[in-house]
């Protein structure tokens, strides 16, 4: 059983696709290529690592397993290369963060350029993913810091609070909600709705909630920032739920209302996670304190 470090990139390329044409696009590697790769994986084990299918591949139990695995193997390899690179002159350390919606729109921009300009040897991949997300690809060792919801955090992850994360309703005006302080998100589910694009960590998590309510909320637009949907919302299109430091910076120039909703899950806390913060590399330990200095 031999596998190299291009079959493990791959086999995680395609279970995040979950399509092999995807994932040997997003390796560079041609689709035949690909595909007798992943078949020489599975004659190796003796066993399907995949369920393939007409909209694309499923990991079987196997899958799942190997995948774990492969994240670890491909992870460590990279922060290898990322600390050997602080000897070689001109090359990068590299830091993959992952965040939330909110994460990653209105607390990183601003702090990771400051970090940037003070590390100019530090790179720093930044990826968008659902708090859950987060946690998983956390723990499994596929990323080294996080930016995530606490609540979904498991007990066996490191955390350092950051910041409070509330998510509100944000509604036109004139709307009757405007003059309400708070409401049931269960009360607002078959309104017209103006959302992130259906590729966002935010998306995800509300259409999440919504469907634990047995609802499926109903989009007039959708858009790829948050001053784009206060004035889809100001306009009368529909309303909209956002972390409410963007709700009250876009209702100091648009015509909305912020109301808060009383659901549990909206009510998030915002903290910086990592499987152990004493084992991470020098860059991304020096991310960390960046992060915790400007915590509020």
């Amino acid at each position: 059983m031999q596998f190299d470090l291009v079959d493990l990139r791959l086999f995680v390329a395609v279970a995040d696709d979950r399509s092999i044409t995807h994932g040997a696009a997003r390796v560079h590697l041609a689709l035949p290529s690909a595909s007798a790769r992943i078949k020489a994986m599975e004659e190796a084990l003796g066993i399907a690592l995949l369920k393939r299918g007409r909209r694309g591949v499923e990991l079987t139990a196997a899958g799942e397993n190997l995948l774990g695995h492969a994240r670890v193997i491909v992870h460590n390899v990279e922060t290898m290369r990322g600390d050997l690179q602080a000897f070689a002159r001109g090359l990068r350390a590299s830091v993959h963060l992952l965040a939330n919606t909110s994460g990653l729109s209105e607390y990183l921009p601003k702090l990771l350029a400051a970090f940037l300009q003070e590390h100019p040897h530090v790179n720093i991949d930044v990826e968008e993913r659902e708090s859950s997300g987060i946690a998983t690809a956390i723990a499994s060792g596929a990323a080294d810091l996080g930016l995530a919801a606490e609540y979904a955090l498991p007990d066996s992850i490191e955390r350092i609070a950051f910041s409070e994360d509330r998510l509100v309703l944000v509604v036109a005006r004139q709307d009757e909600l405007a003059n309400r302080r708070q409401v049931d998100f269960r009360d607002v589910t078959g309104r017209d709705f103006v959302g992130l694009t259906s590729a966002s960590a935010l998306h995800a998590h509300i259409a999440g909630h919504a469907a634990r309510l047995g609802a499926r909320l109903r989009y007039r637009a959708r858009l790829n920032n948050f001053e784009s949907i206060g004035q889809m919302v100001a306009a009368g299109i529909g309303v909209a739920v956002m972390p409410e430091v963007a709700a009250k910076r876009c209702a100091r120039s648009m015509r909305i209302g912020v109301v808060r909703l009383r659901d549990p899950w909206a009510n998030r806390k915002l903290v910086i996670c990592a499987r152990s913060f004493k084992a991470l590399p020098r860059p991304a330990q020096q991310l960390v304190e960046h992060l915790r200095r400007a915590a509020k």
